[in-house]
């Protein structure tokens, strides 16, 4: 096995609950008074624009709640959305180890819209530990189609053998693998920790 030199991240389910999930929208949907059908309806339809960067925040607010009037203003639901966003305090250490030994480059790779990636990049200091974000809104591209991945490592310039990504869901490791990078499914820091010791990289 080739030695890891770089480590690629996602953001949402590994270091922080995700930002904008099903769940999240669930609960806005009861705090809102919001008809569940009708704007998952238009969140299916607005979101994969919203997730590559093709629409704005507020053209996603346009298209799923704004079309016509509310009894909340747009900064409440909006001051809501970013409120999902938490740490996984456990991971995030495992993360801060990695990133301060200096022995890796690190990167992350995530599908996040432009606005809320931004916001969580400044709340979380997540600029302490990654060097560069492949973030769908900046890449246009989203997991688990495979141009996200060769984009990172086209720009970075880390062969595919050193490079090992780290994902909660199975189907975004399938694409980095046939590029020829090492995976890892997270599933708790524990596990995280232990599959890491088995590529060589200390935590």
């Amino acid at each position: 096995m080739a030695e890891i030199t770089t480590l690629f991240w996602d953001i949402g389910g590994v270091i922080l609950t995700n930002g904008w999930d099903r769940s999240s929208r669930k609960e806005a949907a009861a705090a809102f008074h919001l008809d569940w059908e009708e704007f998952q309806d238009r969140h299916d339809l607005s979101f994969p624009a919203f997730d590559s960067g093709q629409i704005t925040l507020n053209e996603y607010l346009d298209r799923t709640l704004f079309y016509r009037s509310r009894s909340f203003t747009r900064e409440e639901f909006v001051a809501f959305m970013f409120a999902q966003s938490k740490e996984y305090p456990e991971t995030r250490a495992i993360l801060d180890k990695v990133s301060r030994s200096g022995n890796y480059f690190v990167g992350a790779i995530n599908n996040e819209p432009f606005e809320l990636n931004e916001y969580r990049i400044e709340a979380f200091d997540l600029r302490r530990n990654f060097l560069v974000f492949f973030s769908s809104c900046y890449v246009r591209s989203r997991k688990p189609e495979e141009t996200i991945y060769r984009i990172a490592l086209e720009v970075t310039q880390r062969p595919a053998e050193k490079c090992l990504f780290i994902d909660d869901r199975p189907l975004n490791l399938e694409s980095p693998r046939r590029l020829g990078m090492n995976t890892i499914q997270h599933q708790n820091a524990d596990q995280l920790r232990s599959e890491l010791g088995k590529f060589g990289v200390e935590v």
